[in-house]
Order: structure tokens, then sequence, then C-alpha cells
């Protein structure tokens, strides 16, 4: 990560984002995706923000998602990543696999239901095989989730000693691949009390922002405007003898 980079990011920290009073802990596997909307003139990005009352970066606009459950790597899809996300995805991971791959892309969509009510994928005529509880809507509407259509756009790693660390993969996809919508997932009583569309140029001028989701939104623009190839590189964020980096996957 460049000085001027990292400096963006230091500064733009929340006085919690920056506490490192907490005892070090192994971060968790976690997935989101950055659902964007490309019809108009100007891409926008759909974000969430969270309810006020939780523990965890309350009120903050997040992109949907959470950590990675073992059964998410089973669940039955349209179709599987492109091959050279699958290959940055293991790149830096203890025990790659294709299953673990698949996993990650999968928890992203999971969570995106869970959270939003917006099911991705494609609609056919008979159910997907679902391995857990938490993919039961999925088959109940008949929608297999499309991984060749997710982009693999950073990884991020929570510094040392925060109170919650996660090791998480930035996905996005195209608003298109919204096969059904449900209800109720979204409001004053739920995880996500609202969901905003807004676009990707200026956006940190209508809404604050976590520094790391300040960050993978340029990501996100920069490899729009590059031609969002799957064989663009993946920024990879991380503390390395006490200091942030950026790499490339």
């Amino acid at each position: 990560m460049s000085d001027n980079h990292g400096k963006r990011m230091t500064d733009k920290m929340t006085s919690s984002e920056r506490d490192q009073s907490f005892p070090d802990s192994e971060p968790s596997d976690a997935a989101t995706i950055m659902l964007i909307d490309r019809a108009g003139a100007q891409p926008k990005v759909l974000l969430g923000r969270r309810h006020a009352g939780h523990k965890f970066m309350p009120g903050k606009f997040v992109f949907p998602g959470g950590r990675i459950e073992a059964q998410d790597r089973n669940m039955q899809a349209a179709t599987e990543l492109h091959p050279d996300t699958q290959t940055k995805l293991l790149e830096r991971v203890a025990e790659p696999s294709a299953e673990l791959a698949r996993g990650f892309a999968l928890a992203a969509v999971r969570e995106m239901a869970e959270e939003t009510g917006l099911l991705l994928g494609t609609k056919r005529a008979d159910a997907p095989k679902t391995p857990a509880e938490d993919w039961t809507v999925f088959a109940e509407t008949k929608i297999y989730p499309d991984l060749a259509q997710m982009h693999f756009i950073a990884r991020a790693i929570t510094p040392p000693r925060r109170s919650r660390r996660y090791d998480t993969r930035f996905f996005t996809a195209d608003a298109t691949a919204i096969a059904h919508r449900i209800d109720g997932k979204v409001g004053p009583d739920a995880e996500l009390v609202e969901l905003v569309w807004l676009p990707l140029d200026g956006i940190k001028e209508r809404i604050e922002l976590l520094a790391i989701t300040e960050i993978v939104l340029a990501d996100l623009d920069k490899q729009i405007k590059e031609g969002f190839s799957h064989d663009l590189p993946v920024p990879f964020y991380r503390v390395r003898s006490g200091k942030r980096v950026r790499e490339f996957l």
C-alpha cells in the first residue's frame, strides 16, 4: 500500500476502528457482495445501514455479508466460478480447494438473501439441492446461484487486536442477477434498517463510510473502468510486521 493510500485509510478510521485494546485473535473467514446497477449513466452500488443497537458497527453503512458457514461450499449452483476468480480466491490460504473457493462466493450470496431478501442467481423449473436450512429459500423459489457472474474485487484482513477480526472476500455482481425478492428482511427491527442505491462517483460525500468500505469501493470503480475482467489483479489488504500493506492476488 502506498504511503498516501495508507494515510487515507488511517485518516478515515473512526476511533472504534483504531481501538487496539483487545486480545489478539485469528480472523474468521467472511464474504460480502457489492451489488452494482450499471443500467444508468453512473454505476450505483447497494449499501445497507446497520441497526443502531448493534454492538458491532452500529448505524454504519455496509455491504451485505457475513461469516462463511461449513455447508456453503456444498450448495448446488447454476454455474461455477470463473477459473481466474477461483485461482485468486485460493492464493495464500492454508488448505486450497475448489470447494473452498466456491464456499466463499456462495456465503456472500446466502448472506445477501438473509440480510436483504435479494436472491441472486438463475430461476429454473426444478429446485436446487440445498445442504442446510439456511439455503431453503433458494429451493422454495427454485433459484440457483450463478457463480460465473461473480467478480472478486478485494480481500482484507482486519488488523490485529480489534474487537472482531475477519478475513473478508469482497465480491461484486450486477443487479441483473437479482432473480427473486423477499419482502420484510429490511426494517426497523432487522439487522439492516434500510437499503440505499448510491452512485459510485461521489459516494463518500453522501454518507459516512468505514475506511475499508471506501477503499474497496475505489477498487470496484477502478475494475469497472479497466474492463471488469476476471483476470485483473485483486488487492489484498492486511498488516505485516506492524505495517498496513496492499498486495495483489
